[in-house]
């Protein structure tokens, strides 16, 4: 403040010097001579025209400057709007700027805000995903090295559940790494034309026997008895499949159903849904349900296995294939994720 009051001060002092130079020497000469009335008034006139010149002047540059100056260290937290923008001294579209450019700097803030949350939960469930499999497996082979070796039959149990334990690490890192790769665009897709029918049927007779355990029904809505031809990459879609009839499994109810649905959507692209009659999901939690590790219950309990980046990968490998992934989902009723992929030609 004490600085600002400075230079406006400087500012006004020099200014006053000048029209007190200037007048001054203007009174000296009307005090030496004679002058006509009209003289006078004419001499006024100019005296008032030059002292108008003279305080436009000085207070446009003196403006100029110091918006340079907001324009300068705005420049350099690079706003590159600002920066395209010329310098004015209007006062009301300096001022609209100025509102604009905090607005989108609150906006970024406050997304920065939102990445760190994710960044502090994201590290956290990674740390909880690997540190489960990996006390398991440390604490069989503590006791086994311990003397448990020596029992046969715990031998053969304790190895087992350590396997099992060293087979989740290698899922969960096998699955960021998939993540990482489709982020970073270094998965390349290997398109094809195929019948998504019978991949879908592929899928159904892979998880027959898990769907049973709980007696749950995988089924199309209808008969296709014709190919559904589409253009993608076969394993990556097959990927997605899996996923999706994998979970509507594990949530599902016993004796409900899991139902394929395959639809024309436009003239090049069909719509595969996925609908199951399982637990359903709260409307809060469907904005975060394809992050990494995210889970929809809270209680931190991992009854029903995974890694935790099933519907992550999924987003990403429809995304990959520039295509579009949807989920409506009520409590209680049941869950249905569908996506589009291009026909073929």
């Amino acid at each position: 403040m004490q600085n600002k009051l400075k230079k406006s001060y400087k500012f006004a002092f020099r200014t006053s010097l000048y029209i007190t130079l200037l007048v001054t020497v203007c009174c000296g000469i009307l005090f030496f001579s004679r002058v006509h009335p009209l003289a006078l008034l004419i001499f006024a006139l100019l005296i008032y025209i030059i002292c108008f010149i003279v305080i436009q002047y000085r207070v446009e540059r003196f403006i100029y400057r110091r918006v340079k100056k907001i324009y300068d260290e705005l420049t350099l937290l690079e706003s590159t709007t600002l920066r395209q923008q010329p310098i004015t001294t209007d006062m009301g579209t300096l001022t609209k700027e100025i509102d604009k450019y905090a607005k989108n700097k609150k906006i970024e803030i406050e997304t920065l805000k939102v990445r760190e949350e994710y960044r502090k939960e994201f590290i956290g469930n990674v740390s909880h995903e690997l540190k489960t499999p990996l006390f398991t497996v440390q604490s069989y082979l503590l006791t086994l090295l311990e003397g448990g070796i020596t029992d046969e039959k715990i031998k053969n149990k304790y190895l087992t559940r350590a396997s099992k334990g060293v087979e989740r690490l290698t899922y969960i890192i096998k699955d960021l790494d998939m993540i990482t790769k489709l982020e970073v665009g270094d998965l390349s897709l290997n398109k094809e034309n195929f019948d998504i029918v019978q991949l879908v049927h592929n899928v159904f007779e892979l998880f027959e026997m898990k769907a049973a355990k709980k007696d749950i029904t995988l089924t199309f809505d209808i008969d296709y008895y014709e190919p559904i031809m589409v253009f993608a990459d076969k394993e990556r879609i097959q990927q997605v499949l899996t996923n999706l009839i994998v979970n509507s499994i594990k949530y599902g109810r016993e004796k409900g159903t899991t139902e394929v649905s395959i639809e024309n959507l436009i003239k090049n692209k069909a719509i595969v849904r996925v609908t199951d009659n399982g637990e359903g999901i709260a409307e809060e939690n469907l904005q975060r349900l394809f992050e990494r590790f995210y889970r929809v219950d809270k209680s931190g309990s991992r009854k029903e296995g995974g890694s935790g980046l099933g519907l992550s990968i999924v987003k990403h490998i429809i995304e990959a294939h520039e295509e579009k992934i949807y989920v409506e989902s009520q409590l209680g009723v049941g869950s249905e994720f569908s996506f589009t992929l291009e026909k073929s030609k």
